[in-house]
């Protein structure tokens, strides 16, 4: 299943590369995340801190995995870790809604086991990811503080004795739901909180992607830190699953090494002195420049390049504003292209995935459309100085959001209604190509069965006037003479 950032990746990259999940399964599976000098670091807190693991409580493998804690888990005791607290974030966005409970169940039962063992293990405090920390792209850093309150303060509005009690009582609330929780800590008989982040502590964050663990990373390293008032910034050991920026070094101690990706079409063409221009809003602008760009912060050369965000709606919900900034994005693709200042301009329209993820079928049609008129002002503009379109996704999500079983048939809850589904799809993504910039011969070649998103880059060094670099996947078009452009 295809998530944007490893989509964003293999388009910017035309290399398919070992990602996060793959990387950390590895290590794991060999022990050499152990042997790392990111599990040494935090190890030295083992002995008379607290080992505490923040992340997303799922099996979406968007994220995380639960089964990378649970070997993370067992890992950390056996390697000398006496007392741990995870805080846990449920989905219900890459997984089922509801399905918290269930992943809960297995944490505990996981939790309950080291406690046999003589290590104390609990869970600390809890939130859904949408709701509680893992906010991206510095959209809103009021998510990330509330998960900071839970997690480092251990100050929630609401308090329980079981987090297994406290994701069912809150999801009894109106219009609740795994992705939007609100933030809760565990107490003990006394009322204290079980778990806060204190002085001499060490902190994993377990997500093994970066987007949505980079601003909590900041706030847990960051000295100089201003983006909201963190009451107390205690002395810690922290490391991430994987470094979250490579190019700011963010987090300095990792348990994983990242992937290298080296040679990107975006380096590739600066060098060759294209000039590009990437626009999205914020939800999806690291998209079209850190993750096409190989996991870089930055440009390549700022004298051809021009990266332009547009601002996400903050603290609204995306079934509620379903049309998004697409209009804005596109207006905005439209002045670079009808400039002539820019060989290539690139964005990403959000709607599909980010309604999508609501699982608001009206709310998602609406987003979709607003999608639609979006591309037509881009494509006009294209039209317009005689260019090429290449239009494509990075993974599905609103072409099917109906849960369904193995024979295809629609899931119905106990009350007869169809159940909605919030994921990403299977289905593979079209992409189309063509404008009046492109040679009348070209056509897509038809001896590539298995084409996806990182042959795309080699398309379009060639739709550009460039040979593609030999370790790049093959280009998905051929004409019956050279030049792919008219002249």
């Amino acid at each position: 299943m295809g998530n944007s950032e490893v989509g964003h990746n293999a388009l910017g990259a035309g290399q398919i590369y070992a990602q996060g999940a793959k990387l950390v399964d590895m290590a794991l599976a060999s022990g050499k995340i152990y042997e790392g000098e990111g599990f040494k670091y935090i190890q030295k807190s083992f002995e008379t801190g607290t080992l505490h693991l923040i992340g997303l409580l799922s099996d979406g493998g968007v994220h995380s995995r639960i089964d990378q804690l649970q070997l993370l888990l067992k890992g950390a005791s056996e390697h000398g870790a006496k007392r741990i607290r995870v805080h846990i974030l449920t989905d219900g966005r890459d997984v089922l809604d509801g399905s918290s409970v269930t992943f809960l169940e297995t944490l505990e039962n996981d939790l309950a086991k080291l406690q046999e063992m003589g290590v104390d293990a609990r869970i600390a405090s809890g939130g859904g990811r949408m709701y509680v920390t893992m906010d991206r792209y510095e959209n809103d850093w009021q998510v990330v503080k509330r998960g900071w309150d839970a997690q480092v303060l251990g100050e929630a509005p609401h308090k329980f004795q079981n987090a297994l009690e406290a994701v069912k009582k809150l999801r009894e609330g109106p219009k609740a739901n795994d992705q939007y929780l609100p933030p809760f800590v565990i107490v003990d008989e006394s009322g204290k909180p079980v778990g806060p982040i204190l002085d001499g502590d060490a902190v994993v964050t377990f997500n093994f992607r970066a987007d949505r663990m980079v601003m909590l990373a900041k706030a847990l390293e960051c000295e100089n830190f201003d983006k909201f008032d963190r009451v107390r910034f205690p002395k810690i050991r922290y490391a991430g699953m994987l470094q979250y920026d490579g190019e700011l070094k963010l987090p300095s101690h990792y348990l994983v090494a990242p992937p290298e990706i080296e040679r990107t079409s975006g380096e590739y063409l600066a060098n060759n002195g294209i000039h590009t221009y990437a626009c999205s809003e914020t939800v999806k602008f690291g998209h079209v420049t850190f993750f096409w760009n190989g996991n870089r912060s930055g440009y390549f050369n700022p004298n051809l390049e021009k990266y332009e965000e547009i601002p996400s709606d903050t603290g609204i919900p995306f079934n509620i504003q379903p049309k998004m900034k697409a209009r804005e994005v596109a207006e905005k693709a439209r002045d670079a292209i009808l400039s002539n200042k820019f060989d290539q301009v690139r964005v990403n329209i959000a709607n599909g995935d980010m309604v999508g993820h609501t699982g608001d079928l009206e709310a998602t049609i609406i987003g979709c459309k607003a999608a639609d008129e979006a591309v037509k002002i881009i494509l006009d503009a294209v039209e317009q100085v005689g260019g090429i379109f290449v239009v494509t996704a990075d993974h599905g999500n609103a072409e099917d959001m109906v849960k369904r079983d193995k024979s295809g048939k629609p899931i119905r809850d106990r009350n007869g209604n169809v159940q909605p589904l919030t994921s990403h799809t299977l289905n593979p993504v079209p992409i189309a190509i063509g404008g009046p910039g492109l040679a009348s011969g070209a056509r897509f070649r038809e001896d590539l069965q298995d084409a996806g998103l990182a042959n795309v880059a080699a398309t379009v060094m060639n739709l550009h006037g460039f040979e593609a670099p030999n370790h790049y996947e093959p280009t998905l078009i051929e004409v019956s003479a050279a030049p792919y452009l008219k002249s």
